[in-house]
């Protein structure tokens, strides 16, 4: 049986409701889940690595991922391209990996692994893609919610 090794998220519209707070001066604020943080920490205790891919580049992703302690890429063109080098380098093998995404820009990676993911309210296209739909709305607790559904089903065998 196959074992979850790694999580891909997207940003906007997973770790937040894809909303974004714009000041006078220009800087963008976004509204995270702390249950996210927690599920996030959860995670790794299973020894499942996580990380971020987001096609924005945004400072908030930055400072989101370094506080989670995950790794993160941002101004991702082709998440495909991107995803396949991860893994190649770090020798995940993409049956063993998942993919949380809300939108079309998620959609060609989410096919390439194992594992897809997706918030209650995503693009009708990724919803139609997902192995997974989630009761949660991007922002709204969706890692919380995966990491649940983890460690409840045996599917994703995360013991070592």
């Amino acid at each position: 049986m196959n074992s979850l090794s790694l999580i891909v998220y997207d940003f906007d519209g997973v770790m937040t409701d894809n909303k974004v707070y714009v000041n006078e001066e220009g800087q963008e604020m976004v509204q995270v889940n702390r249950g996210d943080g927690l599920g996030i920490s959860l995670i790794k205790k299973l020894g499942i690595k996580q990380i971020i891919l987001s096609t924005e580049t945004n400072p908030v992703v930055s400072v989101r991922a370094k506080k989670l302690n995950i790794d993160y890429f941002q101004g991702v063109d082709n998440k495909v391209m991107m995803l396949k080098q991860y893994c190649s380098q770090y020798d995940y093998h993409l049956k063993k990996v998942g993919y949380v995404g809300n939108d079309i820009n998620d959609m060609e990676a989410m096919k390439i692994v194992e594992y897809s993911f997706c918030p209650a309210d995503a693009h009708p296209d990724i919803l139609n893609i997902s192995k997974f739909i989630l009761k949660s709305k991007g922002g709204g607790g969706v890692i919380r919610e995966l990491y649940d559904l983890i460690n409840l089903k045996s599917i994703f065998n995360h013991s070592n």
